[in-house]
């Protein structure tokens, strides 16, 4: 628009100017090395704008004919950098597709058209690695170390190179150099938490974990989840040679996150030692309304140590009061009654739990209790049996794992915070573990799943014998029980399962004792496969 405008003002300027030279006649007069021209002024005018013109074609002429050279140098360059980029996006596909020759050889035409553009340094770092090359693959990593805007991912490729072949020394360098020279860069300080964690330097993981939400990389509330696990990992580290230390770690973790269940018993368990029942009891309470826990009602039920049977009852029955009838809290009760020889108040909390199809420790509660009550009989050694095959109780698992304990991270992927307390499922699936950087990564390392652990098929449960078997010796009838289910014969009924590598699972810690049920169902269960 504006364009035009100025175009229709030039057009009028030039008309005025015309008109106004008609309007005034005259004579230019020209004399030369005795010559003379004369001509009107109109003529003038148009001669002198032709000159120009002629002057400036002129001019354009001489300096193309002087830049000429420069130009042609120009285009093949042009062509050249072209050419080299489309080698570089097909090398990128070659790389994608696994096509290891494809690979090699565009990125050995892109560093012949380009030479060490950071690009070009990138597929040939991404080529090598494909093609398993890992000394093709560093001194690619390494070259990039040379020039300040590849430093960067340089350090990236060569500690992604460190951890594939296990030098985790190297790889933490590269990593704190990377944070040094990026501090924003996710994966530098992700992998300097990481070894932390891995080295059980909690306190400098604390440092990681404040720069990075300091920077924006976490967000406030998985920020305080973070430090409230690292204070909770340095208070069981300490709790055995530094009580004092361990219960104002665990305080601190329970001020960021009351709902985590083993900082709060970490400090009710220790505040109750020091004598402090009251502020054990409100830590333990607040922690058990948002996850009824069994660590937390060991820790509420054995607040005062001699307490007699019927004040640990009277304890579980405010547990399951707070959860509002939660299978823990009846749990809880049931576990109390039986031991203060409440008979029917087990039985009465136990109840609702054995509508549908009965927890293992459930089952092992029923046995327990039947045969407490009436001695060994065979309802007590059905329960027994039925627990073998009874859903899973939860229990702390993370990234494939079942863990006895909560751990502060996972033993697979070293993530922090990992481990969620839940009913393991039907089949036990690792996740697909990314242990390497998705940009210079090997396409062609395939993480190693863990082993899947297969949940037996529910059987009909048996019937209650119409009448009372003989009295056999009850250790040994649990004996051939435990045998039975150590044998390698199939249920009958059952496909037999191959039997995959066995879990470790962590040795409980000596401060949190377990129900004898939790023991049995764990050894049973597992020893199934």
């Amino acid at each position: 628009m504006w364009r035009a405008l100025v175009f229709i003002g030039l057009l009028c300027v030039a008309a005025f100017g015309a008109v106004w030279l008609a309007d005034r006649p005259g004579t230019v007069l020209i004399t030369f090395a005795g010559y003379e021209i004369q001509m009107s002024v109109a003529v003038a005018a148009i001669a002198l704008v032709a000159l120009a013109l002629f002057l400036a074609l002129l001019w354009s002429l001489v300096s193309g004919l002087l830049h000429l050279p420069s130009r042609l140098t120009f285009a093949s360059r042009a062509r050249r950098r072209s050419r080299g980029y489309q080698a570089i996006s097909r090398g990128m596909v070659a790389v994608g597709a696994g096509d290891t020759i494809a690979a090699r050889r565009y990125a050995n035409e892109a560093e012949r058209l380009l030479g060490r553009e950071p690009l070009t340094l990138l597929l040939k770092a991404q080529a090598a690695q494909v093609s398993g090359n890992r000394e093709a693959a560093e001194a690619a990593f390494s070259q990039m170390m040379e020039e300040d805007e590849t430093r960067v991912l340089g350090l990236r490729g060569l500690f992604v190179e460190a951890r594939r072949r296990g030098d985790t020394g190297a790889a933490q360098q590269y990593a704190s150099e990377a944070v040094r020279l990026a501090p924003a860069a996710a994966w530098a300080s992700d992998a300097v938490l990481e070894a932390r964690c891995a080295d059980h330097d909690w306190r400098g993981a604390l440092e990681a974990v404040e720069r990075r939400a300091s920077l924006g990389l976490l967000n406030k509330a998985t920020a305080k989840r973070h430090r409230a696990v690292l204070l909770t990992a340095d208070a069981l580290e300490r709790v055995d040679h530094d009580p004092d230390g361990a219960l104002r770690s665990a305080q601190d973790a329970v001020k960021l996150a009351p709902d985590l269940v083993p900082a709060a018993a970490m400090a009710g368990r220790l505040l109750s030692r020091k004598g402090d029942l009251r502020k054990s009891a409100k830590v333990v309470e607040a922690a058990w309304r948002g996850l009824p826990h069994p660590d937390l009602a060991d820790v509420y039920l054995n607040l005062r140590p001699g307490d007699s049977g019927l004040d640990r009852l009277k304890r579980a029955d405010t547990l399951m009061r707070l959860s509002g009838g939660a299978p823990e809290g009846r749990l809880a009760v049931a576990r109390a009654a039986l031991e203060a020889r409440e008979f029917a108040r087990a039985r009465e909390a136990l109840e609702p739990l054995l509508q549908e199809r009965p927890s293992m420790r459930v089952c092992l509660l029923m046995s327990d209790l039947e045969q407490a009550e009436h001695g060994s009989t065979g309802r007590g050694r059905e329960w027994l049996a039925r627990a073998t095959r009874a859903p899973r109780d939860p229990a702390w698992i993370a990234d494939g794992v079942v863990s006895d304990h909560w751990l502060p991270i996972s033993p697979v992927t070293g993530r922090l915070d990992a481990f969620v307390w839940q009913a393991p499922p039907e089949v036990l699936v690792a996740p697909e573990l990314n242990l390497h950087d998705d940009v210079t990564a090997d396409l062609d390392d395939a993480p190693k799943p863990l082993p899947v652990v297969l949940a037996p098929e529910p059987v009909p449960e048996p019937a209650a014998p119409s009448e009372p078997p003989l009295e056999p010796n009850e250790d040994v009838l649990k004996s051939e029980l435990m045998a039975a289910l150590n044998s390698e014969e199939p249920v009958k009924g059952e496909a037999p399962l191959p039997p995959p590598e066995p879990v470790v699972f962590p040795a409980t810690p000596p401060d949190v004792p377990k129900p004898k049920e939790e023991a049995v169902a764990r050894r049973s269960v597992f020893s199934v496969w």
